[in-house]
C-alpha cells in the first residue's frame, strides 16, 4: 500500500518504518527540515532500540521516504496517518493546533477521496473534528479512523511488530478491511485486530493508560503503607500477581510514572470528565497519587540528612522516565532533583542516554558526568531513580569505595537489600523492609 505519516516523533516515526519494513511504500512528512535532512541520511532523532535498523533499510530499500511537502506524502498516499504531537494544555486537554494545522494541509493537498487515521493522541470525539478540518479544504470524501496507539517507549518498535491487538475504529466496513490487510503482517500468531466504532476506539487509549497508571499508582499507596508498618511491597507483589485476576503486570512499587503517555493521557481523561459532567474519581485519585510519589524519594532524603542538605552532593543514577530511552517528559528525576536543590543539595547525574535532553532541561543545576561511577564519586549518597540494566549488577565494594558515605536510595528496588546491608551500606528503598 501507499502510505503517508504525517509527523516524525516517537510514534509516527515507528509507525512508518514498520510500514515500510512490510513492503509498504511510505511517506514521512515533517516541517523541520534539519530533522528531514537528517533521517535522509538515515540520523535518528530519537533513542529507540531497533528504529535505526528499520530505518536504514527502508531508506536503502526506497520504500521509506521523508519529505517537508505535505502534498506530495498525501497525493502519493491512500492512507494518511496524522501522528503530529497533542502536548497537554494547563487545563489537560491536548493542545490540537498542529494537529488542525496538519489536517487543513492534507485537505488542500487531496487529490481523490482518502483514509486519513487519527494515530496521534486525541480528545474522545475527534474523528469527527479532524473529518471537518479536511473536509472544509476539500471536495474529496474523506474516512478519519481511531486507530490509538499502544506503543511503549523502549520497545515501540517490537510493540508495533508484534502488538497485543489493533485497535480500528470505523464505521465503514469497506475501510475496516482496508486497515486489516495493513495491519495483517504484525498480526499473523492470531492476535486480534478489533473493529469497533470511533468513540469506543478514541475511549479505549485513554481507558487502558489510566487503569495501568492506577495500578502503578496503587502499588505505590501500597509501598508506603509497608514503610509505615514493617511490610516488603516486594513480597506483596508476589502475592498479588499470583491472583490470575490482577496479574502480573504494572505491579512495580517505584518513584513514580512519567513519560508522554501516561500522564497527559490521564489529564485529557479527566478533562473530559469534568466538561461532560462526569466524576472519574478512581482516575483522579490515581493522577493525585503519582504527584505525591514523585516527592516521596526526595522526602526520604530528608528524613535521613534534615532538611538543610547545604555542603552536600548527591548521585543520581538514572534520569530518563523509564530506561532505553532518551525521553525526560514528566520524568521522576525532574521533581526529585528539583527537591534536592531547593534544599540546597548539589548533584551530580549520568544517565546512559538521556542526558542530552537532561541538559536542556535542567541546564547548569546539575553536574552531569560520563559514567556511573564518576556521577557517585565522593557524594553523601547516591539515588538510584531510572533502572538502566548496567545498574543492575553494579560492583558495590568500588561503589562503596567511590562514595563518601555507602549510604544509597533505591528508588526502583533495583537491588537486593540484604546483600547491599551485607557489604555496609545503608539501603532505603520504596516499601521495602
Amino acid at each position: 500500500m501507499k502510505i503517508a505519516v504525517i509527523g516524525t516523533g516517537y510514534v509516527g516515526l515507528v509507525a512508518g518504518a514498520c510500514f515500510a519494513d512490510t513492503g509498504n511504500d511510505v511517506y514521512c512528512v515533517d516541517i523541520d527540515p534539519q530533522k528531514i535532512d537528517a533521517l535522509k541520511r538515515g540520523e535518528i532523532p530519537i533513542y529507540e532500540p531497533g528504529l535505526d535498523t528499520l530505518v536504514k533499510r527502508g531508506l536503502a530499500e526506497k520504500r521509506l521516504h521523508f519529505t517537508t511537502s505535505t502534498p506530495e506524502a498525501v497525493q502519493h498516499s491512500e492512507i494518511i496517518f496524522m501522528a503530529v504531537g497533542t502536548p497537554p494544555l494547563p487545563n489537560g486537554d491536548p493542545d490540537l493546533r498542529y494537529l488542525q494545522t496538519a489536517a487543513e494541509e492534507v485537505g488542500r493537498a487531496m487529490n481523490g477521496s482518502k483514509v486519513v487515521v487519527n494515530k496521534s493522541t486525541v480528545p474522545i470525539g475527534s474523528h469527527e473534528t479532524v473529518a471537518s478540518w479536511i473536509q472544509a479544504h476539500s471536495q474529496y470524501p474523506v474516512d478519519v479512523v481511531s486507530n490509538p496507539e499502544f506503543l511503549k517507549e523502549g520497545t515501540a518498535v517490537d510493540d508495533f511488530l508484534n502488538p497485543d491487538r489493533v485497535v480500528i475504529g470505523t464505521f465503514r466496513q469497506e475501510t475496516y478491511e482496508k486497515m486489516a490487510e495493513l495491519y495483517a503482517p504484525f498480526v499473523r500468531q492470531g492476535n486480534p485486530v478489533l473493529w469497533m466504532d470511533p468513540v469506543s476506539a478514541e475511549i479505549t487509549k485513554y481507558a487502558c493508560n489510566a487503569f495501568l497508571a492506577t495500578r502503578i499508582s496503587f502499588m505505590n499507596e501500597m509501598a508506603r503503607l509497608c514503610e509505615k508498618v514493617g511490610g516488603d511491597v516486594e513480597e506483596v507483589r508476589r502475592g498479588m500477581s499470583s491472583d490470575v485476576r490482577i496479574g502480573k503486570h504494572f505491579l512495580y512499587a517505584g518513584v513514580g510514572y512519567g513519560g508522554s503517555c501516561f500522564p497527559k493521557d490521564v489529564q485529557a481523561l479527566l478533562a473530559t470528565g469534568r466538561r461532560q459532567g462526569v466524576e472519574l474519581g478512581v482516575v483522579a485519585a490515581a493522577e493525585e497519587a503519582n504527584a505525591f510519589q514523585k516527592k516521596h524519594l526526595a522526602t526520604r532524603v530528608l528524613e535521613q540528612f534534615g532538611p538543610n542538605l547545604s555542603g552536600r552532593t548527591f548521585g543520581v543514577w538514572g534520569l530518563a522516565f523509564k530506561p532505553d530511552t532518551d525521553d525526560m517528559r514528566e520524568a521522576p528525576s525532574l521533581t526529585i532533583i528539583s527537591d534536592l536543590l531547593a534544599a540546597g543539595a548539589r548533584i551530580r547525574a549520568f544517565d546512559p542516554v538521556a542526558m542530552p535532553n537532561a541538559r536542556r532541561v535542567l541546564e547548569n543545576r546539575v553536574e552531569f558526568c560520563q559514567g556511573a561511577f564518576q556521577a557517585a564519586e565522593g557524594c553523601d549518597a547516591l539515588i538510584l531513580v531510572t533502572e538502566w540494566n548496567e545498574f543492575r549488577h553494579v560492583d558495590l565494594d568500588r561503589l562503596k569505595a567511590t562514595l563518601k558515605a555507602p549510604v544509597v536510595f533505591d528508588g526502583r528496588n533495583l537491588w537486593n537489600p540484604d546483600s547491599l546491608r551485607a557489604k555496609g551500606f545503608t539501603y532505603t528503598g520504596i516499601g521495602r523492609i
